[in-house]
């Protein structure tokens, strides 16, 4: 069985926030910031007029460019529904047009949230424009999991989730993380899980105080703690997180979030935002790809793929081209032993349970990037979340 990591923190870098306030590849361009809610009485996201020209570092951290060449290019992901349950997303957004599906009232997006989610899995290139999601051939299933203003109930992510699965998506993805979850909210992740879609969900919140605001203590967030459901924490191009941001008690992947570039749901500008959510949308693109590469897979086995080929680190980061290069056996074999059957104390000497770690090399451009990681307190426990690593179809 996998193992989940246990409480940590991901070491701060000396500018102690988060990438949104530095500037892009191309010199500098100032990007709107996409909210995950509205307050009440504010108006809908308005478009963006700026356009951000150069790769955006998530990019080339991820590798994409190496990974689209190897995955299909622009139509990587082809035949793959990834479902988005967010605030919904907007049908008439350019990099998204004729790919998007919605149920119910999902077609529109106030917010701009779960557009700006769909973008980062799907959006497709235009022109001297580099940005473009992980998987630009898969099509986006728009799922209202939250009101039109943005907020999420156990209940709204549960019947969200139900949908998604009923629709047929292969993967699906949840951004709102709660603070409390619900037996109807664990049975709708189980249902999707009998319907072989694979559920990813941010591990926390996306942060929503003022950047010198003291973060809540570490606790679990759903759907992530959740049996079965895949769950992503959010890094930035430093490969730290920021000061104010929620922290969850264990996550199965780490992702590019924070301060990463998107779409919104007008216009042909960018914005920029920062969490969880945005990370767990690049682990659900790379789904994508993975599940259109090997087709035979099933989503528990895709789950292995992710997990079993990420950078050894105490939150493994994600590797989009081992994740759909790797054959079976590269990474993708099932845990063994003491450690996969339940908590485990880990030796509280740095050099111990580090060990071993490995930098995390950047594929497209040749630079890398650091995840720092520091422990915090004398214990920690890793706790069993159920999924299986067994990859039988893999390769």
């Amino acid at each position: 069985m996998r193992r989940p990591i246990g409480v940590l923190a991901l070491a701060l870098t000396a500018l102690g926030g988060p990438a949104a306030a530095a500037p892009l590849a191309d010199g500098g361009v100032n990007l709107p910031v996409i909210p995950s809610a509205l307050a009440a009485g504010a108006s809908c996201t308005a478009g963006s007029s700026a356009v951000a020209k150069a790769v955006p570092w998530e990019q080339r951290s991820l590798g994409l460019a190496r990974v689209w060449r190897t995955a299909g290019g622009s139509a990587g992901g082809a035949g793959v529904t990834v479902a988005v349950v967010d605030t919904g997303v907007a049908a008439q957004a350019p990099a998204l047009a004729g790919r998007v599906t919605s149920v119910g009232a999902a077609d529109g997006d106030c917010v701009g949230h779960g557009t700006f989610v769909a973008g980062l899995i799907a959006a497709a290139p235009s022109g001297q424009v580099h940005f473009a999601g992980v998987a630009s051939g898969a099509r986006v299933l728009a799922v209202r999991g939250t009101d039109a203003r943005g907020t999420a109930t156990a209940a709204s992510l549960a019947a969200g989730i139900r949908s998604a699965a009923q629709a047929g998506a292969e993967v699906i993805v949840v951004s709102p993380a709660l603070a409390q979850g619900s037996a109807d909210l664990t049975g709708a992740v189980a249902y999707a899980a009998k319907r072989d879609a694979l559920v990813i969900a941010a591990a926390s919140p996306d942060p929503t105080g003022p950047a010198g605001a003291s973060p809540p203590p570490p606790r679990d967030y759903w759907p992530a703690s959740d049996s079965g459901v895949l769950s992503v924490l959010d890094v930035d191009a430093k490969g730290s997180r920021p000061a104010n941001a929620p922290s969850p008690l264990r996550a199965d992947l780490a992702a590019p979030g924070d301060g990463v570039v998107g779409v919104g749901p007008s216009g042909k500008g960018h914005y920029i935002g920062s969490g969880a959510s945005l990370a767990a949308a690049y682990v659900a693109g790379t789904a994508a790809l993975v599940r259109s590469a090997h087709p035979d897979l099933t989503a528990t086995q895709t789950a292995a793929r992710l997990t079993g080929t990420a950078y050894p680190s105490d939150v493994p980061r994600l590797d989009p081209y081992g994740a759909v290069t790797a054959v079976r056996g590269e990474g993708t074999a099932p845990s063994t032993g003491a450690a996969a059957e339940g908590a485990v104390r880990l030796d509280t000497d740095a050099s111990a349970t580090i060990a071993g770690h490995r930098a995390l090399a950047v594929a497209s451009a040749g630079v890398a990037v650091g995840l720092g990681v520091a422990w915090v307190g004398a214990v920690f426990r890793l706790r069993r979340r159920g999924m299986t690593t067994t990859d039988s179809g893999a390769g």
